[in-house]
């Protein structure tokens, strides 16, 4: 691998030197030749034999010549000229070329620099284009399985953490060595410190089925419950490469955590903060066929919807993989906690209450309900979107906080809860018998269910917002914790709890002594 390094950092240097001297060798010059704009495939398995590569310009510098010529690591491949058709440039337009590349190009893993060169004539004009990287890439990487850490708690340091570091042993299998492209990374997550995303411990030892490494004492100030991950690298020549910059990359496979045994629990001090415990009890939502799942999850110290695509069910070649939905049109995270994710059973709308206010445009104060479109099972022309659900033109809903959605099958139909919090205390009876009652969170206040029609799907139609119901809030009975509305899949029918004492502005059917059918009469 060091070798490899080495030979790339020549290649590049060579490059540099080629575009950066004139014919004084006193300064810099740039590249003066038609540009390129991408090339295609960007990478293939090493060993895979003679393959079309096809280099497209952008227009930028000028168009490719019939004289232009693809170079490889520097060497050029002439343009072809019959007889002479084998390891030569075919022009195929002004903004493209082609080239076959023979097998033994790719032999091995390796990291290839390409460009073309276009004969200029003129004092400083080199007529190189800019460089793009292709990578042979070998067999994909393991993912690691993660079976045990010990020990798996410490005492929680506090102001005294400059000795406090503690040193795990990590059980499991195919760990790789660093020379592998790094190798397996232990990385160390928790809630309240350090305030970043998941850590990469040093590690001390290591062996294929065991590392030893090293939680800083800085990580276990507070009382927390963190996790602990195995990683293993994508096996990519020269480290990068990871994200594929267009359709015609090819997917880097191998390496990650297993999806299956992600992660072990790390206690520090007395266990779990708050914030970890309260999400814990909170409701994941699954697609109809099980394969999408949506969940709240602590990401740099806020929570976010998370959507996992399981592959359940799908096709042979899927991927698992793990994408956030409370995130803005243009996919900017929440920049503050989401909750009560609900799913269609297609997979494809998410519904969910936040309090960012960067998910739309103006957004409201407060905790909002959202949908997010992922466009899974959807045309090629769909984009990913965020909306805002509890809205209302008339301003009934001005002033409260929603939470709770419940979703239709379509995602047109979501009914949620607003609440009106209190601002004033309210006291009853007199002398010994006097009660006040006090507003313990902004759950305590005035209650009140609304189902939003978002229009979708449908024509001729105007987005609004329907009450069905209101309920008092401030109650002993009510307590802190409101419950949600439940819509059915068509729309058709709405479950309310606390009917006992709420307003029904609909027919309803009686299912309990607290709990009511509502029939909307315009769903």
């Amino acid at each position: 691998m060091k070798g490899f390094r080495a030979a790339v950092a020549v290649a590049s240097l060579a490059f540099g030197l080629l575009a950066g001297c004139n014919d004084y060798n006193n300064s810099i010059q740039y590249n003066t030749g038609p540009q390129v704009g991408s090339i295609s495939p960007t990478g293939v398995a090493a060993g895979s034999g003679d393959f079309l590569l096809t280099v497209s310009g952008d227009g930028i510098g000028g168009v490719f010549q019939s004289s232009s010529a693809i170079q490889w690591n520097g060497k050029k491949l002439s343009p072809c000229v019959p007889p002479n058709t084998v390891m030569c440039t075919n022009f195929l337009n002004s903004i493209t070329l082609s080239a076959t590349i023979p097998g033994s190009f790719v032999a091995t893993p390796n990291l290839a620099l390409i460009n073309v060169l276009t004969p200029q004539s003129g004092t400083g004009n080199n007529g190189l284009s800019n460089t793009k990287s292709f990578f042979a890439f070998g067999s994909p990487n393991p993912v690691p399985t993660l079976m045990s850490i010990t020990p798996n708690s410490t005492a929680a340091c506090g102001t005294s953490c400059s000795n406090a570091s503690v040193t795990i042993t990590v059980m499991g299998s195919d760990f790789l060595p660093a020379s592998n492209n790094g190798g397996t990374q232990v990385t160390f997550a928790n809630n309240l410190t350090p305030m970043q995303l998941p850590s990469a411990l040093t590690i001390t030892s290591f062996s294929t089925t065991s590392i030893k490494a090293v939680i800083p004492g800085s990580y276990l100030a507070n009382n927390d419950t963190a996790v602990v991950q195995v990683i293993n690298p994508p096996n990519i020549p020269g480290g990068g490469g990871q994200q594929c910059p267009d359709a015609n990359c090819v997917k880097l496979a191998g390496g990650g955590a297993n999806p299956m045994n992600e992660n072990q629990s790390f206690t520090v001090g007395s266990g779990a903060a708050p914030a970890a415990a309260a999400i814990a009890e909170e409701t994941p939502a699954i697609s109809q066929d099980g394969r999408y799942v949506a969940y709240a999850s602590q990401q740099n110290q806020l929570f976010q919807i998370l959507l996992k695509d399981t592959c359940v069910g799908a096709a042979k070649g899927c991927t698992t993989s793990t994408s956030t939905v409370s995130v803005s049109t243009e996919g900017t995270a929440g920049n503050a906690d989401s909750h009560n994710a609900v799913i269609t059973p297609d997979g494809r709308y998410v519904a969910f209450s936040s309090a960012a206010t960067n998910l739309v445009e103006n957004a409201p104060k407060g905790r909002q309900v959202y949908v997010h479109d992922t466009c899974i099972g959807a045309t090629g022309s769909c984009k990913p979107s965020t909306s805002l659900i509890s809205a209302d033109a008339d301003g009934a809903l001005n002033g409260t906080e929603s939470i709770l959605p419940s979703i239709s099958t379509s995602g047109r139909f979501v009914a949620f809860v607003a609440i009106t919090p209190s601002a004033t205390e309210k006291t009853t009876g007199a002398g010994a018998t006097a009660r006040t009652n006090r507003p313990s969170s902004p759950n305590s206040g005035l209650r009140q269910v609304f189902v939003r029609d978002t229009c979708l799907g449908a024509a001729n139609c105007t987005p609004k917002t329907t009450r069905i119901s209101l309920a008092p809030g401030d109650g002993s009975e009510d307590g802190t914790k409101p419950a949600g509305p439940a819509i059915s899949g068509q729309a058709k029918q709405i479950a309310l709890a606390d009917g006992k004492s709420a307003t029904v502005f609909t027919p309803t059917v009686a299912v309990d002594d607290r709990v009511v059918l509502a029939l909307p009469k315009e769903q």
